[in-house]
């Protein structure tokens, strides 16, 4: 019932209760004195029935009045309090304190909506919390990453200082190890700054129509022929006469499918390395997996692989190196793109990227 309802028949019951109150009292008062104690309807008994009429009806006014404002002013008085308390409570950095009601009326409304507040403030906080503990660990892992790489610069420069590279032979093997370093820095640095622009969404996406199938030949034919030279091995599989067209931007499409095959080529522990391609088309979207036959992921690790600078060689030191940004970058891209991305692996067996693209209906 709402407060205003409340309001009116509060008034409505100060008016009709006294009266139906005072007509009782009158009747049973009446039948004790006048019929029960035989009394006169004259002199001292009509006089004594007056007063305590008087009386009776002073009494009823004051108790149904008392009544009903005390129930109404309570229903309204108790929820104001609990606001109260809880605002003061989130004042205070506390938000733990519920104020949540299943009543119906106008301030049960405004409980609801001030614990919907009240859990959103929370959410925020845990999210700032987690942003926080984010931004720290970015922090040491940008640190880590350049001082490593840093320290193997200097460690070389000082070996040629000194005289150690006293060969041309161990000159040029100084400086080609100091080049690729720099340029793994380089690499670290480029993906430290796409990263950080396409979390503040700084770069700009250009939309078109891209035709998924003549997408993936193209780049499966580029990506067969780079693995030739390893006796790899690089296949699509699509039906060529099902509608694959998707909206994307060409650019940023072509850079998530290299940073999956280089983060594929980069686990291969197999003689013959594969990659396969196979586009599915379903009523809303496109699904593409990327499938390798490399070292797999272990089941623990799938979950985080998309999240900034985790690596699943827990030694942050393996031969295989990387930034540990490829995948975070991916995820960051398909979901501008509005679809999801996730992982399917088997330690051993190799690993399968998804992920999604909208599909433009034909």
């Amino acid at each position: 019932m709402s407060i205003k309802q409340r309001l009116i028949l509060s008034n409505i019951g100060m008016v009709v209760l006294p009266i139906v109150g005072f007509l009782l009292v009158e009747a049973i008062l009446g039948y004790v004195m006048f019929v029960v104690f035989n009394g006169s309807m004259e002199g001292q008994d009509l006089q004594l029935f007056f007063n305590m009429r008087l009386i009776a009806i002073a009494l009823i006014l004051v108790i149904t009045n008392g009544l009903l404002t005390y129930y109404v002013s309570r229903s309204i008085i108790a929820p104001i309090k609990k606001l109260t308390l809880s605002a003061r409570n989130i004042s205070e950095g506390d938000l733990e304190y519920s104020v949540a009601t299943n009543k119906k009326d106008e301030l049960g409304e405004l409980s609801n909506t001030f614990e919907a507040m009240r859990l959103s403030l929370k959410q925020a906080k845990e999210d700032q919390s987690r942003y926080e503990r984010n931004r720290q660990e970015l922090i040491a892992s940008i640190s880590h990453d350049l001082s490593t790489p840093l320290t193997s610069i200097k460690g070389y420069v000082k070996g040629i200082q000194d005289g150690v590279a006293n060969t041309p032979e161990k000159l040029e093997r100084y400086m080609d190890v100091i080049y690729k370093t720099a340029n793994d820095m380089d690499g670290l640095i480029d993906n430290l700054f796409r990263y950080s622009k396409l979390d503040i969404e700084y770069i700009p996406f250009e939309f078109e129509e891209v035709d998924l199938y003549s997408f993936f030949t193209d780049f499966i034919d580029e990506l067969a022929f780079d693995l030739e030279t390893e006796k790899g091995k690089a296949t699509l599989q699509a039906d060529k006469n099902t509608n694959y067209i998707v909206k994307a931007d060409r650019e940023q499409l072509r850079r998530v499918v290299t940073n999956i095959v280089q983060n594929s080529l980069k686990y291969m522990d197999k003689d013959r390395k594969k990659i396969g391609v196979f586009l599915k088309s379903e009523a809303q979207q496109i699904k593409i997996e990327m499938k390798d036959n490399g070292s797999g992921i272990a089941k623990q690790d799938i979950p985080c692989i998309f999240e900034s600078f985790y690596r699943t060689d827990t030694s942050r030191n393996s031969s295989a190196g990387g930034s540990g940004l490829g995948l975070a970058i991916i995820k960051k891209i398909i979901e501008e793109h509005g679809g999801k991305v996730w992982a399917e692996s088997e330690l051993g067996k190799g690993t399968s990227i998804y992920f999604t693209l909208k599909k433009v209906s034909s």
